[in-house]
């Protein structure tokens, strides 16, 4: 086995191989023979699933500077080294059923990587620094134990397809709803109990799947015409502590984001004091965006509201006119029988509320 290897590394070297398939060959630790002398100039795809890796080399990028495809599915690497991040003609990084428990910050400088695939290992959290790979347009973390997803995943514009199922992913970032380019959403599997608002309001999102998030039991209006997969959600009777619900017959024990700080009702014909200062102050940032000096925080909440009207398009800040509409009295009801959920609109007055209708 030995003897190969190293007939097909010095092959490559000699006659200059742009492809090298060094998969299923039992290494644990990788071939000195690819990073002697001058390493590989020339190697553009590297292939090394199902081995036995436990660490990548230091001077990885140094050796192999021109990789564009790196695939190390299916190893026990538990640690990545800070110089991936020179590797700046990557494209596609396949670290998929390994045993990482830690993705280093120097990610976020391969400002080429178009994929990334990190299913099937330990990993509690990602680095917000995933933000700055705006040529992502792939990113798969399923099958890991990550909590939250980072906010500045918003950065990521060109992100069309993101696949965090099998999780434990208890709520969203809003700032996910900000993703222009999403196609294609699956969270299923996880713990969360409410969505934000604003989800589904991009036109390119155009499928999202939550099934088995048994505490799930609102989904956002703006999801009604959407291609979605919710079996299983909302059969849970026991939601974790501090969660608030839309209660009432209307309500159905819906849990409510987290950024909702206050409910109106139909009744109430005027929005709440501060709504109406958060949505005069958002009208006059947007005239002049430089006429207002404005805490930091403030700012973020300018830029990313709760979410917007599913009628009239107006943003909120601290408040929603809120309506449940049960999916089984819904004409999606027959296909998604398996499900307790509510289609919810937030809406931004007690007109609208009253006005909006799901189906059209």
């Amino acid at each position: 086995m030995a003897t190969e290897l190293h007939e097909a590394i010095c092959m490559a070297k000699q006659e200059r191989h742009k492809n090298l398939f060094l998969n299923y060959r039992n290494l644990n630790k990788f071939p000195v023979e690819l990073l002697k002398d001058e390493g590989l100039q020339f190697l553009e795809r590297l292939y090394m699933k199902r081995n036995s890796l436990t660490t990548l080399p230091e001077n990885l990028a140094q050796k192999l500077p021109n990789l564009i495809e790196l695939y190390l599915h299916s190893n026990n690497i538990v640690m990545v080294p800070e110089d991936i991040g020179e590797l700046s003609r990557l494209r596609s990084l396949d670290l998929s059923d390994n045993a990482l428990l830690f993705l280093c910050p120097e990610i976020g400088r391969l400002r080429s990587l178009r994929h990334l695939r990190l299913a099937n290992n330990q990993l509690e959290a990602l680095p917000s620094e995933v933000g700055e790979l705006q040529e992502l347009e792939s990113l798969d973390v399923s099958r890991n134990r990550l909590i939250c997803l980072p906010a500045r995943l918003h950065r990521c514009r060109s992100l069309q397809y993101l696949t965090a199922d099998r999780n434990q992913l208890r709520h969203l970032p809003r700032h996910l709803c900000l993703l222009s380019s999403l196609n294609e959403l699956s969270l299923s599997a996880n713990r969360l109990t409410s969505l934000p608002p604003d989800l589904g309001r991009s036109r390119e999102l155009r499928f999202v799947f939550v099934d088995y998030n048994v505490e799930l039991k609102g989904l956002p209006s703006y999801l009604y015409n959407k291609v979605i997969g919710c079996n299983g959600c909302g059969t849970s009777d026991v939601l974790p502590e501090g969660v608030a619900v839309l209660g009432g017959a209307a309500g159905l024990g819906v849990p409510l984001p987290p950024e909702v700080k206050l409910l109106a009702w139909e009744s109430e014909r005027v929005a709440p004091l501060e709504e109406l200062a958060m949505r005069s102050l958002h009208r006059t940032h947007l005239q002049d965006p430089h006429d207002l000096v404005l805490p930091r925080s403030l700012q973020e909440r300018l830029f990313c509201p709760l979410g917007h009207c599913p009628r009239c398009g107006q943003p909120m800040f601290t408040s929603a006119y809120p309506k449940a509409f049960p999916l089984r009295d819904t004409t999606l009801g027959g296909v998604h029988h398996r499900s307790a959920v509510s289609f919810v609109a937030y809406c931004c007055s007690s007109r609208c509320l009253q006005m909006f209708d799901l189906q059209g």
